[in-house]
């Protein structure tokens, strides 16, 4: 049964793609406890993937030796996850859109497209270098904005 409380960790792991598995399966595992569809663990899913993998990429420079922090609160409405590295940061605002003109074929700027199309809220702090993501259990209203632009 779910709680109607929050539930909320924090943990640092090491800068590795492989690292995020284990903060994954606890967050999917909350998820579930709270009785969001399938639709939802997907879409949580590849955005925390997606978060993960920039941070070791571009934040820690593949820099084993260097953290990633992350932070989650799944209550029974919604899922809050905020990713932090120690990198220099970046402006989310200056990655081109990848689905048009010449970066179609770039790999760069689909990981910030697929969060920004699958969670509900994406948000960067000012330096650039923590992502805060939210997915609401209830869908919000559908607009016409376009998901790069949230």
């Amino acid at each position: 049964m779910a709680s109607e409380t929050p539930i909320s960790h924090s943990t640092v792991v090491e800068s590795t793609s492989s690292a995020v598995t284990s903060v994954r399966e606890m967050i999917l595992s909350e998820l579930k406890a709270n009785s969001f569809d399938e639709e939802d663990l997907f879409a949580l899913h590849l955005a925390l993937e997606e978060a993960f993998i920039n941070a070791v990429r571009h934040g820690s420079k593949m820099d084993a030796s260097k953290e990633v922090k992350i932070d989650y609160s799944v209550g029974s409405d919604k899922v809050e996850i905020t990713v932090t590295d120690e990198g220099d940061g970046f402006d989310p605002d200056a990655v081109p859109d990848p689905r048009f003109g010449e970066n179609l074929y770039k790999p760069e700027g689909r990981g910030l497209f697929l969060m920004r199309s699958y969670m509900d809220e994406v948000n960067f702090n000012e330096r650039g270098n923590s992502v805060c993501m939210v997915k609401y259990k209830e869908k919000l209203n559908p607009t016409s904005e376009d998901p790069t632009q949230t």
